[in-house]
């Protein structure tokens, strides 16, 4: 049973998620404040944070960078719930980590779906153990570590998530719209600009190694072996 843990100001909008959450078959945790939140996590932590970004004290944005820095946290899912609706907003929120985005108001059951959505992914991730490489690159699924030339690169879970679907199709390209369906779980609602962020991030994390991943122009992606 997933533990899902509710960081949202607003009380009665917290209760409802709860109610429904709880009649779906989750255990479920609430906090008013980013700070009551981050509390709650490291207490007890939880598989999936549903994240308000407009809270009374800490910044939901600053609550989602503390989460995916935290060792014993970053491996939560995120899904943002926000008012906050333009797309400059959805694409910040996902560039920081989030997994998915939901703008208020939303339909409960929409929420429900996204987030059985992203914890079927979570899951999938768990699956066979492997370690996958090409060339200096070293990636294990069930340490959820990367390497380079023996040396751990500390990623982020979309981070991780997008150089382990590089590495499972190696020398295959792969379109942004793509990506932002298998990576981030999403059709392409959002500008495909967060996936070149994230390639970029990637790269610079992986250091000259990160060269394999090459640029197809108009397209998208492609990781090919040295």
């Amino acid at each position: 049973m997933a533990r899902i843990l509710i960081i949202e100001d607003e009380q009665d909008l917290a209760g409802l998620v709860e109610y429904n959450l709880r009649a779906a078959g989750f255990e479920t945790d609430t906090a008013n404040t980013g700070a009551g939140g981050l509390a709650r996590a490291r207490a007890q932590p939880p598989d999936l944070v549903l994240l308000d970004l407009m809270l009374p004290d800490v910044a939901g944005g600053e609550v989602l960078r503390m989460l995916k820095n935290d060792p014993e946290l970053k491996k939560a899912a995120v899904v943002i719930v926000s008012a906050k609706g333009q797309e400059a907003d959805r694409i910040q929120g996902l560039e920081l980590g989030a997994d998915d985005y939901v703008v208020k108001p939303f339909s409960v059951r929409e929420l429900l779906l996204r987030v059985k959505a992203v914890l079927r992914r979570a899951d999938a991730e768990e699956g066979p153990a492997a370690v996958l490489g090409a060339g200096e690159i070293s990636l294990d699924t069930s340490r959820h570590q990367v390497r380079v030339k023996g040396e751990e690169v500390v990623l982020t879970a979309l981070e991780f998530r997008l150089l382990r679907t590089l590495l499972e199709r190696m020398d295959r390209v792969q379109t942004r719209e793509v990506l932002l369906s298998d990576v981030w779980g999403i059709q392409a609602e959002i500008h495909t600009r967060t996936v070149d962020t994230h390639i970029k991030r990637l790269r610079e994390k992986l250091g000259p190694s990160g060269d394999i991943i090459e640029t197809v122009r108009g397209v998208g992606y492609k990781l090919s072996p040295p």
